[in-house]
C-alpha cells in the first residue's frame, strides 16, 4: 500500500537488510567470491523504487501467466530461497505455451550458472536451444 508513495517520494532510499551475511545463492564459494568481486554486481541494499517495480511486475506475470505464449525453458534449484521454485512450477503450468519445459535441480540454489554442476546446467540450456533451432519450433 505504501510502496507506490514511496517509490516516488523516497526512489533511492536503501533498506538495509537483517541479514548482513546475505541469502546464500551458490553452493561454490569460489564462484561467490568471483561473482561478489565483480564490481558490475550490485550487493548493496535494495532501493524503495528497485523493490516497488520488482512487485509491480511479479503481480503482473502473476495476472497474465495465461497469456504467455513464446517458447521457454524454466529452470531452478528446489534449494532456492531468493525465490520460490512453486512460482516456477505455476508459470510452467498456468503459460499458453505450446512449446515449453521446466527443469529442477535438486538441491541447487539460486544462481545456478554459479553453482559447482554449471557446465551441466549451461549444456542443458544449450542442448534446449539447440532442439529448439533444428525443430523449428517457432509457431508463436
Amino acid at each position: 500500500v505504501v510502496a507506490p508513495l514511496f517509490s516516488v517520494v523516497l526512489p533511492k532510499y536503501q533498506f538495509k537488510g537483517a541479514n548482513k551475511r546475505g541469502i546464500p545463492v551458490s553452493r561454490d564459494p569460489a564462484a561467490l567470491v568471483a561473482k561478489y568481486s565483480d564490481p558490475l554486481v550490485y550487493t548493496g541494499p535494495i532501493r524503495v523504487r528497485t523493490g516497488h517495480e520488482i512487485l509491480k511486475i511479479t503481480a503482473h506475470l502473476q495476472q497474465n501467466m495465461k497469456n504467455i505464449t513464446v517458447p521457454f525453458f524454466v529452470l531452478h534449484g528446489t534449494a532456492d530461497t531468493v525465490t520460490d521454485p512453486l512460482a516456477s512450477k505455476d508459470l510452467y503450468n498456468k503459460a499458453a505455451s505450446t512449446v515449453k519445459d521446466i527443469k529442477l535441480y535438486d538441491g541447487f540454489l539460486h544462481d545456478l550458472l554459479f553453482e559447482p554442476e554449471k557446465d551441466e546446467i549451461a549444456a542443458d540450456i544449450i542442448g534446449w536451444m539447440n532442439n529448439r533451432l533444428q525443430s523449428r519450433s517457432f509457431d508463436w
